[in-house]
């Protein structure tokens, strides 16, 4: 089974069987899938190049690049819903933007080119390219959102909730779990936004595993039966948050999110778009339809748990890094 090893980093062993949840739709013929393979499978070849040079707006620059040509001959008719890269300041595929031939499926995508920029730039692993895609109107539209609060597990939902205490909604999955509070293992990203959480998860008595960049590798690891980790709570990346949500269903895990703005520009932003700040939105708001997913790695990832019908892996000798360790 897949594990954390003592410095926090995810590990995995052998591949773990694909998951069956969502029928593998009609919408997602196999030429369809095909091409969305290749996509991230351009994008991450074009990143692979920058992989260690230090600057990841060249890293995220190239997989766009590499991304818009690719889904362009894509058989369906795709609208961006939200692409990683605004909050940043980073090259990106913009809301609104359409790609594909036309001749085939109303697709919505959410997209990441490069998953973990930084890890690339640094030449460390845990990077990926990364996109989701779901009939129109399945993905939960965020608006100028940038950071969700999350929870995340492998499900049923055990009772658990955004507005329960950290203390609480651990009693609970604890119960549920036939566990002790002390024998689950909870995903917080390190960050200051976050460091009430991370607190009240080592108060319960229940193991920390405190990561700085990954949130995808974590969140499958949390989702999926497979994984590693009990749960995922804290604040990220909302475009993340819907690729997320789309993993989470393909495994039939549990999820929840809410905007959780970091600043008064975006409080700002939400409040002009009539997105309540806090409002929870459960998995089927978040993504209400089944959804493909195709990875590519750029750096070598911990995603053993991940295969599902509707997660597929880019093809290649550089794919079988994703199932191996995260050294």
């Amino acid at each position: 089974m897949p594990r954390v090893r003592e410095d926090d980093t995810v590990m995995s062993s052998q591949p773990q069987p694909a998951s069956q949840t969502d029928a593998a739709a009609p919408t997602f013929p196999a030429p369809l899938r095909g091409a969305l393979l290749r996509a991230v499978s351009m994008a991450a070849d074009a990143a692979t190049a920058l992989v260690g040079s230090g600057d990841a707006d060249a890293v995220d620059a190239a997989a766009v690049a590499a991304l818009r040509v690719a889904l362009a001959a894509a058989p369906a008719d795709i609208r961006v819903v939200a692409g990683e890269g605004e909050k940043d300041e980073a090259p990106m595929l913009h809301p609104g933007e359409v790609f594909g031939t036309g001749a085939g499926p109303a697709l919505d995508l959410v997209v990441d080119p490069v998953d973990g920029t930084r890890l690339a730039a640094a030449g460390l692993p845990g990077s990926m390219a990364i996109l989701a895609v779901a009939p129109r109107g399945s993905f939960a539209e965020l608006g100028p959102a940038h950071y969700l609060d999350k929870l995340v597990h492998a499900g049923p939902d055990a009772g658990l909730d955004l507005a329960a205490s950290v203390a609480d909604n651990l009693a609970r999955l604890a119960a549920a779990r036939g566990a002790l509070v002390a024998e689950l293992t909870v995903a917080v990203q390190a960050r200051a936004r976050n460091a009430a959480v991370s607190a009240a998860v080592r108060a319960a008595g229940a193991r920390l595993h405190a990561f700085e960049h990954g949130d995808i590798e974590r969140v499958v690891h949390a989702a999926a039966s497979g994984g590693s980790l009990d749960l995922l709570l804290g604040v990220g990346g909302a475009p993340e948050g819907l690729l997320e949500a789309a993993i989470v269903r393909a495994h039939g895990g549990f999820m929840q999110a809410a905007p959780a703005p970091q600043s008064s520009r975006e409080s700002a932003r939400l409040a002009a778009a009539g997105i309540e700040a806090g409002r929870s939105f459960g998995l089927d708001e978040l993504c209400a339809g089944p959804a493909f997913v195709a990875v590519a790695p750029v750096t070598a990832c911990a995603l053993a748990p991940a295969r599902a019908d509707l997660v597929e892996l880019a093809p290649g000798p550089i794919a079988e890094r994703l199932l191996t360790s995260s050294s």
